[in-house]
């Protein structure tokens, strides 16, 4: 049930006097549920009873952890079709994009149960101690990842499951050993009512902290801003806009005590047409990347938004075959009136730049806040020219980018802001003949892409989703995956620290049978 309260802890709040609904895109009206936003003392309570949390969930064994993980994930799928529905009343996407992302929430969250069960994660390094070496003795030092402390997480808008109340961010920070405070996306503050409802439930039935996990209503950006702003809060994860991801690091560096704000943010996607693959498969790449392109109504962050390729044959039967696939996908609903909005206007001012061409437009009627899809062209000597080409349009809309030559190409990939993905549709010899395109995208990216769509990002420990700024604010690290872990936690060591006081992943004996690097070998065994 959605009672549009906070929960402090383990406990119901709603001591504010500001409300809001949430909005169904599909039907053009709003949901029933009130929600009550937090007020600036229950934000302050949420983050005081994180910081009492923390000092005793941090001390959780790697096995504590996992059951309260797989315990999360047993509560989700406990939710049934409710979660279901008001999934799709509150973000327009079709049942089987809720269900699929309620499995890859549940997979997530088991991932890092096994993870951190297993408890070599930890990155474990001892250096024993050599007392009699000359001219100085060295001490026993012994090294390992411990968590940073209370994480708020922000919900993202375009995935109201797996990157919000109980996504990867939330069970990276809580399988490190972080409390965590969730800033509750408007747009979905149902959906992640109910799912915040199933994580406490998990925190009782394995006896978590109170304060492990709160969950916290917001219609606007005040609440977020306390919330990076509060002492006791260590680090921050938020999937969203670069508008939205750089205020909160501004604003978390401006602290007296700074902290990381970990945001993936905007992206363009580029795709890299080369020649020989276009000649003998530009119809087939194009009907798969109109695909691509109109993928949940162009709302994922690595939809590919950018389209290079050099002037020529291949890349003509390219773009005419493209336009002429592209207007045969039905629209689809966006998540939100505000983000179709602004999906109209970010197009309007990319097709009105001089020296645009729009060579394909779905035009027919659509019901409220479809988007129609639409691909434009331009020379690589305007794109260059032009920085507001280079900006994401967040929807179904994709930039095909002539240039005159292999150099251009490589010239305009040099010039992109960093990206979440590059792809390259190309031969072997073609890829082998032009290793300066490749590096040049390598430095632009966090996943490169061969002979493939951007879309779709696996949930796996090799999976990088991040990339150069702005793609997201710390290139080293990855949103997805297991090692998404290494976000929350920060290196610590002992010296000359007693063997029985060390933490089990450090002594002597090894009693976690963990992979440890002892004095530069990596092995399981005991000193």
């Amino acid at each position: 049930m959605i009672t549009g309260k906070n929960y402090i802890g383990n406990s119901l709040s709603a001591n504010g006097n500001k409300t809001f609904t949430t909005f169904n895109p599909q039907t053009n009206t709003e949901n029933a549920s009130v929600f009550t936003e937090a007020t600036a003392e229950e934000i302050n309570q949420a983050a005081i009873l994180a910081n009492q949390a923390f000092q005793s969930y941090s001390k959780k064994s790697g096995k504590e952890k996992a059951a309260f993980l797989r315990a999360i994930a047993d509560e989700i799928e406990a939710l049934g079709e409710a979660l279901i529905e008001v999934y799709t009343s509150e973000s327009g996407l079709p049942a089987g994009r809720a269900m699929g992302e309620r499995g890859r929430t549940v997979g997530q969250l088991r991932a890092f149960a096994l993870h951190v069960e297993e408890g070599s994660w930890v990155e474990a390094s001892i250096d024993t101690a050599q007392p009699e070496r000359q001219p100085i003795p060295k001490v026993d030092l012994r090294k390992m990842n411990v968590p940073l402390g209370p994480i708020v997480v922000f919900g993202a808008s375009n995935f109201p499951l797996a990157f919000s109340t109980a996504g990867g961010d939330t069970a990276a920070a809580l399988a490190a050993g972080c409390p965590v405070i969730v800033k509750s996306h408007p747009m979905h503050a149902g959906t992640g009512e109910l799912v915040a409802s199933a994580v406490l439930k998990a925190a009782e039935k394995t006896g978590m902290p109170n304060g492990v996990f709160s969950n916290l209503n917001s219609s606007g950006i005040e609440v977020g801003q306390q919330l990076v702003q509060h002492p006791a809060v260590k680090g921050v994860g938020f999937t969203g806009s670069i508008r939205g991801g750089r205020a909160l690091f501004d604003l978390a560096a401006q602290r007296p005590e700074p902290i990381p704000v970990f945001a993936e943010m905007g992206s363009i996607n580029p795709v890299v047409l080369l020649p020989e693959a276009l000649n003998t498969g530009a119809a087939s790449w194009a009907t798969t990347y109109a695909g691509s392109i109109t993928l949940g109504a162009g709302q994922f962050c690595t939809n590919p938004g950018l389209l290079l390729g050099i002037k020529g044959e291949g890349l003509d039967q390219f773009g005419q075959t493209l336009a002429e696939e592209i207007v045969k996908v039905t629209p689809t609903c966006m998540l939100h009136p505000n983000i179709y909005g602004a999906y109209e206007a970010g197009k309007e001012r990319a097709v009105s730049q001089e020296g645009l061409e729009v060579i394909a437009a779905y035009n027919d009627e659509v019901s409220a806040n479809y988007g129609r899809q639409i691909v434009s062209k331009v020379a690589g000597k305007t794109f260059l020219e032009n920085p507001t080409l280079h900006h994401e349009v967040f929807g179904p809309f994709s930039l095909l980018v002539e240039c005159e030559n292999e150099s251009q190409l490589e010239e305009i990939i040099t010039k992109l802001e960093g990206q979440l993905t590059g792809t390259i549709i190309a031969s072997e010899t073609e890829i082998a003949a032009n290793s300066g395109i490749v590096n040049a995208l390598q430095n632009r990216v966090g996943r490169i892409i061969f002979n493939g769509v951007p879309t779709g990002v696996e949930v796996c420990p090799s999976m990088l989703h991040g990339g150069p700024y702005p793609a997201s604010t710390d290139a080293r690290f990855t949103a997805v995956g297991v090692d998404s872990i290494k976000r929350w936690v920060r290196p610590f060591s002992f010296q000359a620290w007693p063997d029985n006081l060390l933490p089990e992943e450090l002594r002597n004996e090894n009693p976690l049978e963990i992979l440890r690097n002892i004095n530069g070998i990596k092995t399981t065994d005991k000193l």
